[in-house]
């Protein structure tokens, strides 16, 4: 009964949030639209004429925005975007989609066979992991997909690039963090708007490739 009443009151909660009706107004498919949109202004990240990488892009949001920002005049859209995904996505003009884990090393190989040896400027990571409720096990999980967004990052990112994750407080938080200011020349945290107040996610946005 009360994991019952618990489904209805955050249906009801998702139905009345303002995020998910401007998402519904603006044709985003998603309010994480939005959390990507409030980083890339405060971080005045530009997106034209750059190259995009979109790890765990379903279903599609933060691909919407950054070809929002891609297309110029006469909506030729100025720049690359590639995302990449384990689940299917409905397709997004002019963004060029992979289904595959990029955790394997086919799916590695056929991301750089489409780069086709050019460098990326922004990676963006909006993943997280299915998570178990054992605390300690979903922790790991986390890390270990920050990990692998701030490998493929350091990669593939020219010397400025700039990579945006998905994070949660809590264990192995400031370990990500560490490891993240051993590599890049800035790291900050950022917790956009509409992020749930009740949520622990927060992301970091990595800039500057150290040592490069």
């Amino acid at each position: 009964m009360a994991k019952k009443k618990f489904s209805k009151e955050w249906v009801q909660q998702h139905i009345n949030d303002p995020y998910v009706k401007l998402a519904q107004q603006k044709g985003y498919r998603a309010r994480a639209a939005f959390k990507l949109s409030e980083i890339l202004e405060l971080e005045k990240i530009q997106i034209p004429g750059k190259v995009v990488v979109d790890l765990g892009s379903t279903p599609g949001s933060w691909s919407q925005v950054i070809r929002e920002r891609m297309v110029g005049a006469g909506g030729v859209l100025n720049g690359r975007i590639i995302a990449l995904d384990i689940l299917e996505m409905e397709p997004v003009a002019g963004v060029e989609f992979m289904l595959g884990d990029f955790r394997e090393d086919s799916v590695m190989e056929q991301l750089q066979d489409s780069l086709k040896g050019a460098q990326v400027d922004l990676v963006i990571s909006d993943m997280a992991p299915n998570l178990s409720g054992v605390a300690l096990a979903d922790s790991a999980r986390i890390q270990h997909l920050c990990e692998l967004a701030q490998e493929f990052a350091l990669q593939h990112l020219t010397d400025d690039g700039v990579l945006i994750v998905k994070a949660f407080h809590g264990s192995g938080f400031s370990q990500i963090v560490e490891s993240f200011k051993r590599n890049f020349v800035r790291v900050v945290e950022r917790k956009p708007k509409a992020s749930r107040d009740k949520s622990a996610e927060t992301f970091l946005v990595a800039r500057g490739i150290k040592g490069r």
